[in-house]
């Protein structure tokens, strides 16, 4: 069996990060509805505050390609174990894709699976907005 091709597009995705502060790279894909894969990648800034995480820009970039909602979505780190999102970036994806599933993998090939409902349970949304 090969491997996940999300998992594939965000391990790619990671090796094109911008980390040269924390030297922590991080990969994400995102999967839409209609089979499209959208790669993102952390990018860094020397002002911290201003750092982004990979997942949310692939939301950004899946947004401005025009979709909406997400199926599945994959994080690739090197670490000894896979590393789930932050909490910003669970609020996104939260968002965008409450019922995807989410792939966490490390580069030894370890792979956790999570549902973003899992990730953050009772999330705040645009139905608290009124």
């Amino acid at each position: 069996m090969g491997a996940d091709p999300l998992i594939a597009a965000a391990t790619s995705a990671r090796e094109k990060a911008f980390a040269p502060f924390s030297k922590f790279q991080v990969g994400a894909a995102l999967l839409t509805p209609d089979g499209t894969i959208i790669p993102g990648c952390n990018v860094e800034s020397a002002s911290y505050g201003l750092t982004m995480c990979a997942e949310r820009v692939a939301i950004f970039r899946g947004v401005t390609d025009g979709f909406h909602c997400f199926t599945r979505v994959a994080v690739v780190t090197d670490t000894a174990t896979p590393t789930p999102p932050c909490g910003a970036c669970r609020q996104l994806l939260w968002e965008f894709a409450p019922d995807a599933e989410v792939l966490l993998a490390n580069l030894k090939g370890d792979v956790v699976k999570w549902t973003v409902r899992e990730l953050i349970p009772g999330a705040f949304d645009a139905k608290q907005l009124g």
